[in-house]
């Protein structure tokens, strides 16, 4: 079948298109036929090495944590109904606990039935899988963030794929909501998603500009990291809650839990935030539900043919993408 591998770490050039054999429905499995692959920034990262701390990556592997398509097989103990099923679910395998992102950049994967999501009629799978991760992540980050009425919210790496539910979602909850990205064409995206304000983190003076709007705010979504995690790390008011969960700079965050507690400052990171499985699969099954009846949009920014994840790859690190990459498969 076709596939992209990983054959060696490093630039978007060794994404490498060609045929691998095709996997098998295991016990609890199921293979569906792929028609989009999600695409993450965290692809972009362990490509190059990184993070092999946390996730082992043994070359070469097919890239992709997301896939969506159609049920063709099951496996043993599998009610055999899923067959013909329109689906999105996360693929991969599990290392000393850790779910390794692999398999999902071809046209079949193999899926733990437990995964499986059914895509309502009406919405396409493109816009389905845009909600994969970041529907269910967003959902999770704001029910941490309590979000009261009338708080004011910093959105870090606000016209990324995540942001684009970020933005509307903490605007729905009653927060006054600043989006902080780079270059005019995020920014206007971000201010069609409804923020107050939208500032480019790229500039200098950015944090006095959010200060203008905001003399503080009250919740920090960063999925920025690095120094302008640190930046909106100063934004945050007595009593704020900041939540790190991104690594776009290249690292996380570096703030420590006693200076967030000098600064009176909740301090939520990768490690606090848990992953309730029963409880994403509720929030993706509703969100789906809201976006085939129009309640919610999904963005969908760009697409890319299966050959050309490395193009994907590319545009994503050079920062010229815009809410959800999806590889188109079939």
């Amino acid at each position: 079948m076709r596939a992209v591998q990983v054959v060696e770490f490093g630039g978007p050039e060794v994404l490498v298109p060609g045929d691998v054999p095709p996997p098998a429905a295991g016990p609890g499995e199921v293979v569906v036929e792929v028609a989009v692959a999600d695409v993450l920034f965290l692809d972009t990262q362990l490509r190059t090495g990184w993070g092999r701390e946390w996730f082992p990556m043994a070359l070469p592997y097919v890239p992709g944590n997301g896939v969506g398509g159609t049920v063709t097989e099951v496996g043993p103990g599998v009610d055999a109904g899923w067959v013909g099923r329109q689906v999105i679910a996360r693929v991969g395998r599990h290392v000393n606990g850790v779910q390794v992102p692999v398999g999902g950049y071809a046209e079949r994967a193999a899926a733990p039935v437990g995964e499986l999501i059914e895509v309502p009629d009406g919405l396409g799978l493109p816009e389905a899988i845009t909600f994969l991760h970041d529907g269910a992540t967003a959902l999770h980050l704001l029910d941490r963030a309590s979000i009261a009425e009338g708080e004011w919210v910093l959105v870090n790496a606000a016209g990324g794929s995540l942001g684009a539910f970020l933005v509307p979602l903490a605007k729905a909850a009653g927060a006054q909501v600043v989006g902080a990205a780079r270059g005019e064409s995020k920014l206007a995206l971000v201010r069609e998603w409804g923020a107050d304000a939208a500032v480019d983190y790229s500039e200098p003076g950015w944090v006095d500009r959010v200060r203008a709007v905001a003399e503080g705010v009250d919740v920090v979504f960063d999925g920025a990291g690095g120094a302008r995690g640190r930046d909106a790390f100063e934004l945050a008011r007595p009593g704020a809650r900041f939540l790190a969960y991104g690594a776009a700079s290249g690292d996380f965050v570096q703030v420590g839990p006693d200076e967030a507690r000098r600064r009176e400052v909740r301090l939520i990171g990768m490690a606090d935030l848990g992953n309730d499985a029963d409880k994403n699969h509720r929030n993706l099954r509703r969100l789906l539900a809201d976006a085939a009846a129009g309640k919610v949009r999904p963005f969908v920014g760009q697409t890319f043919p299966l050959e050309r994840a490395g193009e994907a790859h590319a545009a994503i690190e050079e920062r010229r993408t815009v809410g959800k990459t999806v590889l188109l498969v079939k």
